[in-house]
Parts: C-alpha cells; sequence; structure tokens
C-alpha cells in the first residue's frame, strides 16, 4: 500500500503549517519540512516544538534562503527529499506541497490512486518546443547564467543578461539533457527519488548548469524525471489542481469551492485562501475520512473560463474576477508613503528597499511609465490601474511573494486612500510632510498645467498663495479623515523625532529607522 512522504515548502503562518502536519500524518503518512531562513527563528522554533513528539515528521538538515525563481527553491527541496528518504525508509511516493496546499480527497482514496498504476506524475513537456511558456524570455532562462534575481534586482538582472548578449557568452547545455519544463507540483515514487538523489552527486556539471538557470524549480526534477525514467512510467500530470486568471495569477479558493474541488481528479489543490477557514476544516476532516464516493467531474477549469468570459461581456449573474477578490487579504498590510514631493518618497523609499526586505513601488497610480511587473495587462495605463485597483494591488502581493508591501500616492488621491483604508487589510500610512519654495510651487503649477513657460510672471506670483493653500488643504483632508495607522514625518522635525514615527510605520526598530533616514539631502529639493 501506498505510503507518502510530503515534501512541504513553507515561508509563513507557523499555526496553519503546524495543523496542516498534523492532518497530513495522521492517516500513516509523513512528511519533511524546509521552513525559509528568511522567516523568524521563532516561529521556525514553534513549529518544531509542537511537531517534536510525531515520529512521522522530520526537518530538513539545513534551511535555505528562498527567493521565487532562484536555484535556492531547488536546494530547499532537495534538502527535504534527502531528510524525507533518510527517515522514512518506507515510503513508497514522495508529493511536494506547499503551505497554500491542501488535500481535496482522502488519504484512503490517495493511496488507491497511488497503488493503481506504478507511475510518476510530473509535468514535463519539451521546453523548446512545447507553449508552456506563455510570456517572458525563454531560451535565455538556460543559455545565459542569472545571478541577480529579476523580481527584487530588475535592473541588474536585464543588465546582467544584456551584457553576455553583447559579449556572446552564451553556454550549451549539457549534450546528453533534452531540457524538460512543467509544474513544480509533483509526485515520486522512491526509486525515481533515489535515481534523482545518486544524479545530483554523479553529475556535478548539470547540477552547475541548473544553478544559474531562471526559474529552475520548473525544469530541474521535470528533466531530470525525463532522463532518468522510461517514458511509459511517467504521466506528464500535476495531481495538484491550481488554475491561473487571465492575468497569469493563481485563482484562490474560499469556502464556497468544497464542492468544486472535491469533484476534480486531484488529490491536492492551490491556493487555498488564508481567510476560508470553513474549507480548511472541511477538508482537514475529509483527509481522515473513510469510505467516502467521489463523483468526477472534472469541470473546475472549463467553470471559471465560462464564468470569466460571461463576466466580460456583462451577462454573468455573478461577480467577476477582481470584484470576487475585492479585498486584499485580511493577514496582509498595505504600507503608503504619502508625499506630495515624488522625489522626496522615491528617496526613502531606496533606502527603505536597502535597509529591509519589503517590496516598495513608487507612484504606480500617478506615474505610468511605473516600474511594474508583466500583470496581463491590467498595469499597462493608469486608469485600468485605478480602475482595478484591489485586483492589482493583490496581483502584486502574490506576484513579489508578501503579505507587506509599500506604495507611493499623491496626497490629491484621497480617494485611494479611503478605498484602501476600507478594506480587511492593514493599512499603514506614512505622511512626509515638506516645506515648498516658491520655486518648487512655480514648477508645480507648470508640471499640473496650471501655468506654461509664456505665463506672466506677475500673474504666476498671484497663483502662489493658491497652489500652496491647495496643497496644505490635501494634507489637512489626510489628517481630518482621521485614518488609523497613520503616521508622519516632518521637514521641520528633528532625525529622532522622524525616526521614531519611522519605526513606527514600519515596524522596525528605531535604531533601523535612524539607518534609513540617515541622508543629509533627502528633504533636498
Amino acid at each position: 500500500m501506498a505510503k507518502i512522504a510530503f515534501i512541504l515548502l513553507c515561508h509563513k503562518d507557523p499555526d496553519a503549517i503546524i495543523r496542516q502536519a498534523e492532518q497530513l500524518t495522521a492517516m500513516g503518512d509523513c512528511m519533511a519540512i524546509h521552513f525559509d531562513a528568511r522567516a523568524a527563528n521563532a516561529d521556525f522554533d514553534r513549529i518544531r516544538s509542537a511537531l517534536a513528539d510525531n515520529p512521522n515528521i522530520t526537518f530538513a538538515r539545513k534551511r535555505i534562503k528562498c527567493g521565487w525563481g532562484e536555484w535556492s527553491l531547488v536546494q530547499a527541496t532537495l534538502n527535504a527529499v534527502e531528510a524525507a528518504e533518510a527517515a522514512f525508509p518506507r515510503a513508497t511516493h514522495f508529493y511536494m506541497v506547499s503551505g497554500d496546499c491542501m488535500a481535496i480527497k482522502s488519504a484512503e482514496y490517495a493511496h488507491d490512486f497511488l497503488d493503481a498504476e506504478d507511475v510518476d506524475y510530473i509535468e514535463s513537456f519539451d521546453f523548446f518546443k512545447s507553449d508552456w511558456i506563455k510570456t517572458g524570455i525563454k531560451q535565455e532562462r538556460l543559455i545565459y547564467r542569472h545571478y541577480f534575481n529579476e523580481r527584487k534586482h530588475k535592473r541588474l538582472f536585464y543588465a546582467s543578461m544584456a551584457l553576455q548578449q553583447k559579449l556572446h557568452l552564451s553556454r550549451p547545455i549539457p549534450h546528453d539533457i533534452d531540457v524538460q519544463i512543467g509544474s513544480q507540483w509533483w509526485c515520486l515514487r522512491r526509486r525515481t527519488i533515489e535515481k534523482i538523489l545518486a544524479f545530483t552527486r554523479e553529475r556535478p556539471d548539470v547540477m552547475r548548469f541548473f544553478r544559474t538557470t531562471w526559474i529552475p524549480d520548473e525544469t530541474f526534477f521535470q528533466t531530470l524525471v525525463r532522463h532518468l525514467i522510461p517514458a511509459p512510467e511517467i504521466r506528464s500530470r500535476t495531481l495538484t489542481f491550481l488554475m491561473f486568471s487571465d492575468y497569469g495569477m493563481p485563482v484562490t479558493f474560499y469556502n464556497d469551492h468544497y464542492d468544486l474541488l472535491l469533484a476534480q481528479d486531484y488529490l491536492f489543490a492551490r491556493k487555498i485562501s488564508p481567510e476560508a477557514l470553513e474549507l480548511k476544516s472541511r477538508l482537514g476532516v475529509l483527509y481522515s475520512a473513510t469510505g467516502v464516493d467521489f463523483q468526477i467531474s472534472n469541470e473546475g477549469r472549463s467553470l471559471y473560463q465560462f464564468l470569466a468570459g460571461r463576466g466580460r461581456i456583462g451577462r454573468r449573474f455573478g461577480t467577476r474576477f477582481w470584484e470576487t477578490e475585492s479585498t486584499l487579504g485580511r493577514e496582509r498590510e498595505l504600507m503608503i508613503i504619502i508625499c506630495k514631493k515624488w522625489h522626496i518618497a522615491k528617496r526613502l523609499v531606496g533606502r527603505i528597499r536597502a535597509a529591509t526586505d519589503i517590496p516598495a513601488i513608487e507612484y504606480l497610480f500617478n506615474e505610468a511609465d511605473t516600474d511594474l511587473p508583466d500583470l496581463g495587462g491590467i498595469q499597462a495605463t493608469l486608469g485600468k490601474r485605478t480602475r482595478h485597483r484591489r485586483a492589482l494591488m493583490r496581483m502584486l502581493f502574490e506576484y513579489h511573494d508578501t503579505n507587506r508591501l509599500i506604495i507611493c500616492i499623491d496626497p490629491s488621491n484621497i480617494e485611494l486612500l479611503n478605498d484602501f483604508g476600507g478594506d480587511r487589510s492593514t493599512t499603514r500610512l506614512l505622511e512626509v510632510d515638506c516645506l515648498f519654495s516658491d520655486i518648487y510651487l512655480k514648477g508645480h503649477a507648470k508640471r499640473v498645467g496650471l501655468a506654461g513657460e509664456q505665463t506672466p510672471a506677475r500673474t504666476l506670483e498671484r497663483l502662489l498663495p493658491t497652489i500652496r493653500q491647495d496643497i496644505a488643504n490635501e494634507s489637512e483632508n489626510i489628517r481630518d479623515a482621521g485614518y488609523e495607522n497613520y503616521s508622519r514625518i516632518r521637514e521641520v522635525d528633528s532625525v529622532d523625532v522622524n525616526a521614531r514615527n519611522l519605526a513606527r510605520f514600519l515596524a522596525v526598530s528605531e535604531q533601523k529607522a535612524h539607518e534609513i533616514l540617515a541622508i543629509h539631502y533627502l528633504f533636498a529639493d
């Protein structure tokens, strides 16, 4: 009978991880956990302590700091696989899951399913001939060496690749390897895992190659399985049900998706919303159940596409994608820096990026050329960004794989502040209060169209008091709104005062806030 060793990669919510581990090992299966080294040690200690007496749980011997698209994700997986292979000699199958995954079938059903065929389940399509990659770079993922993370260091990522192109530094793919691509959510037999681990020791050339490819979690295991295992023993599919929206982002499942999930021809599903407590509870009970008869209709994707399409032409009875996901998420923090002088906010954001790991985006609702990832078109224009603001923010949280995100907003955007302030997420505001010289105000008048190059100096002088008062009123409106979690730093205040307020906004130490503010020209025009 099948015995599953779950390979769990996770990085947050220790209580949820503990529940997930207890549920999945309750029926005799086992689990190896890799908890991201970027996460707090206290959270990891809590998980280890809570699960210490469970003989069916082990931990990766070394924790890795993981980054999306990096080799670190593969290395973390290998560390957990090695721990599981050594700790659980009776495990017959190794199944990759994340903290966002939950079983949508019973353990009884899953074991019977895996016993039915002696095969591996892993998506593996020809890297060059398939259309698995829809957008972005393709062969460049492999033939160039990638030392920077595209999400964190976008300019360096593309500059490095451009330099390699210019200097003709492309490299060959190992001659006996046909690179494959597919989902990272696989289920492999024990003998396949043993062959992969042996391969990692015997072929340092292939390991060196994959370590500097981009997004290797979509190619490494997929390629090795095809290289090591006969084709008839491979089912090129994942057993984890996941869908993507029109914008290329994962669809999140909520409480009312229970029946739909059970009807899919899969053993697990992701992503389950952290807020879907009822769904999580029902699925947790389901895994331990016996004698459950599952009616498989497998209509999930077609039903989603049909309803989404009806919504686009205004004939769907339900809400559209960006309405069903209209909240940013109760567990998330949207951190808004409000400043009339955009260059000062950008300086501050640059300092915050250098000192913390909080992703920060500049004036995305004010500047059309703000550096944003491709989100399927929703980010293309200021009008789209503003119209679908909550959907856009959800996608940015997902893209950066974070629960804390900083954006910059002009104080004139009071409607946006009110909207985000009313969300179920936590909204933190930091107003940067600057002094405005007459020279600055004249330039501002020209930038917003109140004056032109030919406007007489006397006319411009008469405009200045009104412009100054308008800017002051914007600031007053923000303070009068009584936003919760509002902080302010002011050009006229001391560094100590500003550091206290910045520390409160960022939830960092005052020492860290001092480090961020240690720039004498922060408020300079």
